[in-house]
Formats: structure tokens, sequence, C-alpha cells
């Protein structure tokens, strides 16, 4: 597995997710998770990304059990900022610098770690000041809970103003074939600031696989099945783009997804994807995405074939909108 620099923090080219091990896809298996984990390490994904809302809370006890187990170096991710009840989609934003320290303080003993090697801001409420966060944050890098800083879902001004008080070591937002607005502001700043992205969901919550239909149904749990995009009609309006890249898929031998990865791999050496899985098999080919080396005239067709194609339906409900581009 190649390495990659989210801003001057190490890390493996690709990462994992691991938010779907534990909530929002269906049943979940922490036996077989935990499987997963060891083969990713087997593989040389050493960046895991959780956070303490996934669950709540499941995700990082999950991850703390498997640091209990593996001995090998990892970058643990994690974030604060979003309160939800057990069961509840509904959310509030918490960004004070005395709930920042709380549930950094949790979110260690979760873990079982003494440090967290990146700790996000979830999602940014634009009641409270950035400012006031980063300097708790900052507080909790002197004191040795945390590494480095990073930032979710943020405008570009928000981050300037957040680098301004403690350097943003990275930047985690939604970037895949069907979700492209960080292009616009958000990267070309990471870029001029020298912060690493992070792109969540590069294949599209699993739609850029090729292996959903307009009518597939989803099991009890699985929040794709309120998701706009999912619904029928968005849905085989989107499959027209997911047709285009099995066709390069194809013709390279290699999947629709890993097609998508190394998509992502090739918009920059600062950009490290974190799809995530619950299935060894998957796991697998994401990480040979890797080796996916797309030339400059397949990433120009690639592109030229999906421009012009709208994609139908928002990111996510209306509750789960909350906080984006704040």
């Amino acid at each position: 597995m190649r390495r990659r620099q989210l801003g001057n923090l190490d890390v493996s080219a690709m990462g994992l997710g691991c938010m779907g091990m534990s909530e929002f896809y269906g049943p979940h298996d922490d036996e077989e998770s935990l499987h997963v984990l060891h083969r990713a390490v087997e593989l040389g994904i050493t960046f895991l990304d959780t956070a303490d809302i996934y669950g709540p809370h499941l995700n990082e006890n999950l991850l703390g059990r498997f640091l209990r187990q593996c001995s090998a170096p990892l970058e643990i991710a994690t974030k604060f900022g979003i309160v939800r009840k057990p069961g509840e989609y509904a959310r509030t934003i918490d960004n004070t610098p005395a709930y920042a320290r709380t549930a950094c303080e949790a979110s260690l003993r979760r873990l079982g770690v003494e440090c967290i090697d990146l700790y996000y801001v979830h999602r940014v409420n634009a009641e409270q000041p950035i400012e006031d966060t980063m300097q708790a944050l900052s507080e909790l890098v002197d004191a040795g809970k945390i590494r480095h800083i990073g930032l979710c879902e943020v405008s570009a001004d928000t981050l300037r103003r957040a680098h301004a008080v403690h350097p943003v070591t990275a930047v985690q937002t939604e970037y895949s074939l069907w979700t492209r607005d960080v292009e616009a502001h958000i990267l070309p700043a990471c870029r001029e600031l020298g912060i690493g992205f992070v792109p969540y969901s590069p294949l599209g919550r699993g739609f850029l696989t090729g292996t959903f239909s307009a009518s597939t149904e989803f099991a009890e749990g699985d929040f794709r099945a309120n998701l706009p995009r999912f619904q029928e009609e968005n849905a085989r309006q989107n499959l027209i783009l997911v047709d285009r890249v099995q066709a390069l898929a194809a013709r390279l031998d290699c999947t629709a997804a890993q097609i998508s990865l190394a998509w992502l791999l090739a918009k920059g050496d600062d950009i490290v994807p974190i799809p995530g899985t619950r299935r060894q098999h998957y796991l697998e080919q994401n990480a040979a995405a890797v080796e996916v080396v797309l030339s400059p005239d397949q990433m120009a067709e690639l592109e030229s074939s999906l421009a012009g194609l709208s994609v139908a339906g928002e990111r996510y409900t209306s509750e789960g909108m909350k906080g984006l581009n704040a």
C-alpha cells in the first residue's frame, strides 16, 4: 500500500471508513467487522475513520476492541460535534469548547488510546464561533490528547478562519463521481493552505459500484432507503452515470468501484479516500484500486462521458443536510 500526506500526517493512500460496521446500513456483525479490520491492516491500510456518533458510540467501542488486538502502527481518526439519541436520526450540532473537551475524553476511553491521531469537528454550527472551537482543540493538542485537527463539511471561509487559529491537517467532505461540489471552493482552499483532503462516501454509498438497480430493496435499518438519490425515479436517472463508469471498467478489466476510487486518487496526491465496507471481498477490491492508474487520456475520456449528466436528488434528507458547507 502506498502512503500519502494529509498536511504533515502520513497515512495509507487508501483509508477505511468504519461507520457502516455499526450503523446506517442494516444489521451489523462485530465479529465479521473485526476480521475485515485485521485484513485491512494486512493489506497495508492503516488509516481508520470513525466518529462518536456512529452507533452512537458502538463504532468507537468496536475500534477499541480491534486496537487491543492489533499491534501494528495505525492512524485513527474520530469526530465530535453531532449529538443524537440512540435510535434517532434527528440531530443537533454542538461545537462548544466544553463539549469538545468532554467528547474527546469519552472517545479516548472508548478507543482505549492516550492520543487521537486526527480529531475532526464532525459538523460546524454556524452560530458557534469556529475560533472558539479551534482554540479548545488547540489546547487538546497541547495537552497531548490529539495530534492533528480536522474539519468536516466546512465552507472555504470557515476553513480559513479556523486555520488562522491553529493549523488544520485535513478536511473531510463527501466527494465522488456523483458529488463534486468540493471542486469549486473547498478543495482549492485546502490546496492554498496545504491541507489534506479526505473524501467520504467515495463510492456514492455503494451506488457507484454498479450493484444497485432502480428498484433495489434495502434491509431494515439501511438509511439509503430514505435518501433522495436512491429513490426509484432518481436512481433510474443516476444509473446512466454508473453505466458509463462501468463501460470504462470493462475495458480496463477492473470494477466500477475501482474506477471511481482511481479517479479520486488521480485528482491529487493530497487526496485519501475512505471507502467503507463490512465485507472482506469488497475491502480487497477497494484496496487494489491503488494499482489502477488512469492515464490523462482515460481521465479526460471519463470526465467527458459524464459531462452534462445531472445527478438526481439531494445527498441527504433535510435532517442530514444540517451543517453542510457551514
